[in-house]
This record gives structure tokens, sequence and C-alpha cells, in this order.
């Protein structure tokens, strides 16, 4: 949205974690405001006097955030409410900490794991799994003794293996909800 600008590229205005999105990543997205889509929340925050996040509103949680976290994007949209909720009790700069300790874990992962064909499922992992979700399948992996002399097929596969089994754990599922086209 032209003359839309935001301060905070990793926390986007509607509760979205730029920093660990595959567009934002692969440069193809500036984050929140720095892209060419149209977006209703960001007209919405201009219409309200330029909130910087949703939940500056007076009027959140709206209708807008009614269906929000059915379907995912190119990022999961499942922990956008608990996310807005979590930066507003911890405040901003504690959250965007985080966040940052996430864009490095999502970097290692990418960097050492992935064999071009796991990008989307370490960006959900990261944004789904808490920090000490993250933090334990981070430490098994450097504790494997083999891993590095694998090759990195075999490598990105086990790293998958221990994310997708540390989700399980929480009850989740480390793939994007897509809606269905009819």
């Amino acid at each position: 949205m032209k003359d839309f600008k935001r301060q905070n590229p990793l926390f986007s205005l509607c509760g979205l974690n730029c920093g660990l999105c595959p567009m934002f990543l692969g440069k193809y997205c500036g984050g929140c405001g720095h892209g060419s889509q149209s977006c209703a929340i960001a007209r919405c925050a201009a219409a309200q006097g330029n909130v910087e996040y949703c939940f500056q509103c007076p009027q959140y949680p709206c209708e807008k955030y009614d269906h929000i976290d059915d379907f995912d994007s190119f990022i999961t949209h499942r922990r956008q409410k608990s996310d807005l909720k979590r930066a507003q009790s911890i405040g901003i700069a504690q959250y965007n900490l985080e966040q940052e300790e996430k864009v490095r874990i999502l970097n290692e992962l990418l960097c050492h794991y992935n064999d071009g064909r796991k990008k989307t499922l370490f960006c959900t992992a990261v944004n789904l799994l808490e920090l000490p979700a993250l933090r334990a399948a981070i430490s098994r992996l450097q504790a494997h003794e083999q891993l590095d002399a694998m090759p990195l097929r075999e490598k990105s596969a086990y790293a998958a293996a221990v994310f997708q089994e540390i989700a399980g754990e929480s009850g989740l599922k480390l793939t994007l909800n897509r809606k269905k086209v009819r």
C-alpha cells in the first residue's frame, strides 16, 4: 500500500512474523508496509490514525480477525492472535528480542540443514514452536555426532524429523493450511 511505512520489519501490524517468512527471507517482500500488496488491515490502521499494531486499536479484535488463522499464505497465520497478545503483554522491544532469536535459529537451519526443499517447513516450525522447544531441537541436532559427516540430503531429513517429532509432542502440524480452490 503506497505511503504505508512501518519501523518494525520483523513483526507486522496484524501479527505475522515477517522476519520468519520465506518471501521476506528471499527478498520478494520487504515486510509489512514495504511490499506492493494492498492490505485491508493497513488501510484500516491508517484510518484509525496509523496504529503500529492492531492490538493498539480500541476496536481490536474486530471482524477482520474472525477467521484470520483459518488459512495460511507464505507464512503460517495460526499464531497471529496469540503473537499479538504476547507482544502486547511483554512489550514490542522484548517481543522483538524473542523474534531475533527465532530469526537466528531459522538462519542456522537454512544455512546448515536446508537441502533446498525444507525452507517452508523450517519457517513454519520456527513460527509455531516456542523458543524452549526450538532450543531443544537445535541442541538435539548439535548433539548428533555423525550429523556433520552426513550428506546434506540426509542431514536435512534428520533435522526435519527432529522438528516434526517435537511439533508432534506439542500437538502441532508443521504444514501450511492452504485454502482449497474449487
